[in-house]
């Protein structure tokens, strides 16, 4: 089993930046792809960003792609997920995931992922 808490979230302007960490602990994260996804409401769950168990590649949803930076520390068990010009149609709960592999693979789908966060909320206001 692996155990994925998500922080970082909050309220910020339009134009502003948050980070996102997402902390593992259970299993060797290493061994772990990672994701990050989001949930607005009343819509389905989209694919964010996602990570390498060695952090050398990464994948970006194209609305993401430019402001939002995916990385990982290995030493300290944790995801980070760096987000600047959020606007407000980022509005969301953002969840971690992660996947047993040390193969590269862009998963885009949640359905590719073992385990989940519980999820952290960003509110972008205009």
């Amino acid at each position: 089993q692996v155990q994925l808490v998500e922080s970082g979230g909050g309220l910020v302007q339009a134009g502003g930046s948050l980070r996102l960490s997402c902390a593992a602990s259970g299993r060797t994260f290493s061994n772990y792809a990672m994701g990050w996804f989001r949930q607005a409401p009343g819509k389905e769950r989209d694919f964010v960003a996602a990570i390498s168990w060695s952090g050398a590649y990464s994948d970006y949803a194209d609305s993401v792609k430019g402001r939002f930076t995916i990385s990982r520390d290995n030493t300290k068990n944790t995801m980070y997920l760096q987000m600047n010009s959020l606007k407000p149609e980022d509005t969301a709960v953002y969840y971690c995931a992660a996947k047993f592999s040390t193969v590269w693979d862009p998963r885009r789908r949640g359905t590719e992922y073992d385990y989940w966060g519980q999820g952290t909320q960003v509110t972008v206001s205009s």
